[in-house]
């Protein structure tokens, strides 16, 4: 149940030992991030993925990785634990392949949380799952949850079928970031460092969406 996911988080984190498990946490802007790395920096070493071929245009995703660089080193949390980002090659046609829109042009019309977003989350949590694998990582994560925006059931669905991929993979850190003043805290955070806050999630569909 939605309701469950803070619970199995706080509980998750209770039982943690001293030593902080490795965690790889796919980031889609400085303020989604923001709280999240304050949240969960305590408890594991996170490094950053930042994938978003989805992001539209080439100089929207520049900004938003941008501020998330500038971002980091100013953020107490941040170097305290060392948090390290890692950067992918930006290739949008990535994006339309894995929400086939060719086959479903309907989907460019959908509001957010529908098909189309499902398959979003899908294919960014997707190379997380496998970066995470193959560089050993305990666990795996995303930022995504924290906007009211987005569909934290089918995160974690998802987040849940990519571990059961492997017994030796990663395991998925089941969350709902918005949860607990989350969401709200991402706004505090956001207002206190003047963080870039845009005004549609990323796609080409939601830019037109937030324009209409």
């Amino acid at each position: 149940m939605k309701s469950s996911y803070q619970k199995q988080l706080d509980e998750l984190i209770t039982s943690l030992s001293d030593k902080k498990p490795s965690l790889l946490l796919h980031a889609c802007c400085a303020p989604c991030s923001s709280y999240v790395l304050e949240y969960l920096s305590e408890h594991f070493q996170i490094t950053i993925l930042y994938y978003n071929p989805n992001i539209y245009p080439q100089t929207e995703y520049e900004r938003r990785l941008q501020e998330l660089i500038d971002f980091l080193p100013k953020f107490e949390p941040a170097i305290k634990n060392n948090i390290q980002l890692i950067q992918t090659e930006y290739n949008p046609e990535e994006f339309f392949n894995a929400i086939d829109i060719k086959t479903n042009p309907e989907l460019a019309f959908e509001p957010e949380r529908g098909e189309r977003c499902r398959r979003c989350y899908k294919f960014r949590m997707q190379k997380a799952y496998d970066y995470a694998k193959q560089n050993n990582f305990e666990y795996f994560c995303t930022t995504l949850s924290i906007s009211p925006f987005k569909d934290a059931e089918k995160i974690n669905i998802l987040g849940n079928e990519l571990q059961n991929l492997s017994e030796s993979g990663p395991k998925w850190l089941t969350s709902d970031f918005k949860k607990k003043n989350g969401f709200k805290r991402s706004l505090e955070i956001s207002s206190e460092f003047d963080l870039y806050r845009q005004d549609y999630c990323g796609c080409s569909f939601s830019k037109k969406k937030s324009e209409s």
